[in-house]
């Protein structure tokens, strides 16, 4: 992988009068302009290649290897990964439609830099793709788009625009299909750019929308059946809420760079701020956070290749829990910041306002958190913990979550619209029996806790019925204690399959599980207070050497000052 490489480029480009200086991407912020010079060195890069599926001719070849990339663009610069990393997202549907002549003919434009928006919403609609009003109607050579999609990152900007259209007057599942429009084909006067929106964070980004006004296009922008454009979206969004977590953890490694900095200069009353207990395991639960955001952003950028036809639940998961774990995480290093959280003009620390207000948006893209948590509870009675052990992996679960594991190849037609199974959640009796044969002091009795909460779950999902619409706050609760036995299970899982790991930094005797556990334990209700101790010592980590760079699997590299 070029990962290692990409961060070097990335700290050169980050040196003054560089693409990605920091005085200069503020610069972009506060006049609320497109982040151009930085996403142009991007393109030089060589990025847009990842974004193209290996089968098409580009360089998507492993998930992991995307999800690395954008986050050490976003843990530069939140708004350049979003302005940049939205051609994915926008290109997702063609990439899972099967259709291969409209897939070899995007990925060309992609690989050559051109951006791709993905028209979803609606005004006034907000997530309900179903109350679409842009129409699609078929003339003799193709169609006719009228309608309106706001707001949409790169609408503006994005040469190509992948669009949810109404085919079918009376809506419905099936009423619905998505066609790639090529701005630049369709005749003059029939597509209008709605004016950019004045955004809390990415004030950079390209939020503004586009109006088709009886746009022809041609039959061959059609992608996948008539009526089969709900399908295709719900499947895409599989893929991009996953990718969506690399700008979570990107922005998760800033602040935790800038809580390092601040540790180390910080004195109080004559003191060094980091000889505070209370300082130490605030910082040490920031480390915890983020080392949890990881694990399950992990084992779902590996799900995607080796359990697709489960990816429904694990994106939505993905989705909903590790944009929240990293805000929680945000707000624990302006904790400790103060006031320097707070002041833009701070040197060494003015960033972290623009951080903090540019995370915000991840919660929101492709289904905001209570949108995501209500998919899973829908989905709750075929995951229950108590039926009948069900797995779609071709291969055992400690081998595809070693760090040294190849992936197979990704395959699009294996997804699903509703998962029947959670192979990492199946997996955890056994999970738990491998650690007992050689457990971390103090990790064996917080994963028998966690087992008992999973056990616990299942008998409360049991009584929980199929229903038409929303999902009950009962089950959105239930889902929410879901999101956080998958967390769990999922940073056992990697302990498990990595014993060539434990000896490495914040491996030694269990450090990063035992804390991610307990934030996981915390999450589900019931806390450990005899784990609490892993937070000062996660604290103590982040002041160390090895906590320059806090990541469960990649290599250090040199970061910018």
């Amino acid at each position: 992988m070029r990962t290692a490489e990409f961060a070097r480029e990335i700290g050169r480009w980050s040196e003054p009068d560089g693409p990605f200086d920091a005085a200069l991407l503020t610069a972009y912020d506060n006049a609320e302009s497109f982040p151009g010079t930085a996403c142009i060195a991007l393109d030089r890069w060589g990025l847009p290649a990842y974004y193209v599926p290996a089968q098409h001719g580009g360089r998507l070849a492993r998930f992991d290897e995307v999800h690395a990339l954008l986050r050490k663009v976003a843990s530069e610069d939140v708004t350049v990964a979003v302005a940049h990393g939205k051609t994915f997202l926008g290109a997702a549907s063609v990439w899972v439609s099967g259709d291969e002549r409209a897939a070899t003919r995007l990925a060309r434009h992609v690989m050559a830099g051109e951006a791709v928006a993905w028209g979803l919403t609606e005004p006034d609609r907000g997530s309900d793709l179903l109350a679409g009003e842009l129409t699609a109607t078929r003339d003799a050579s193709g169609w006719r788009l009228s309608g309106r999609k706001w707001p949409v990152n790169n609408a503006t900007r994005g040469r190509f625009v992948c669009v949810l259209a109404r085919t079918d007057p009376g809506g419905g599942a099936r009423g619905f299909s998505v066609f790639l429009v090529d701005k630049e084909t369709v005749s003059s006067g029939t597509v209008h750019h709605l004016p950019k929106v004045p955004t809390h964070g990415i004030r950079g980004a390209d939020i503004s929308g586009v109006e088709f006004r009886d746009a022809h296009v041609p039959d061959d922008a059609l992608i996948g059946p008539v009526g089969g454009g709900l399908e295709l979206v719900l499947k895409a969004l599989q893929l991009t809420r996953v990718a969506c977590a690399a700008l979570s953890l990107g922005a998760g490694d800033h602040a935790l760079r800038l809580a390092r900095r601040f540790l180390g200069e910080r004195r109080l009353h004559g003191r060094p701020f980091a000889d505070l207990p209370h300082a130490r395991a605030v910082a040490g639960r920031a480390v915890a956070r983020l080392l949890l955001a990881e694990a399950v952003s992990f084992v779902a950028a590996r799900a995607t290749h080796e359990v697709p036809e489960e990816l429904s639940a694990v994106s939505a998961i993905t989705k909903a829990l590790v944009p929240t774990l990293v805000q929680g995480q945000l707000r624990l290093v302006g904790e400790l910041l103060g006031a320097r959280g707070f002041l833009t003009e701070v040197e060494g620390y003015g960033a972290f306002a623009k951080l903090e207000r540019d995370h915000q948006v991840v919660s929101i893209f492709d289904g905001s958190t209570w949108v995501n948590r209500s998919a899973l509870a829908s989905s709750l009675p075929l995951l229950r913990p108590g039926r009948r052990r069900v797995t779609t992996a071709h291969r055992p679960l400690l081998e595809w979550l070693r760090e040294d594991d190849t992936p197979g190849p990704f395959d699009p037609l294996r997804l699903g619209m509703m998962a029947r199974g959670n192979t990492v959640l199946s997996c955890l009796g056994d999970l738990v029996t491998r650690l007992a044969a050689d457990p971390p002091t103090g990790a064996e009795r917080l994963v028998a806790r966690l087992q008992g909460s999973y056990a616990e779950l299942d008998e409360h999902v049991a009584r929980l019925r199929p229903v038409a619409g929303p999902a009950s706050t009962p089950a959105m609760r239930l889902a929410e204690r879901y999101e956080w036995c998958f967390a769990g299970a999922a940073a056992l899982a990697l302990w498990v399959a990595n014993p060539q790991c434990h000896d490495r930094h914040v491996w030694r005797e269990g450090l990063w599980l035992r804390g991610c556990l307990a934030l996981a334990l915390e999450g589900l209700g019931t806390p450990a207070p005899e784990a609490s101790g892993s937070f000062d010592e996660l604290g103590r980590f982040l002041l160390s050497d090895g906590g320059a760079h806090v990541s469960l699997f990649d290599t250090p590299v040199e970061e910018p000052a």
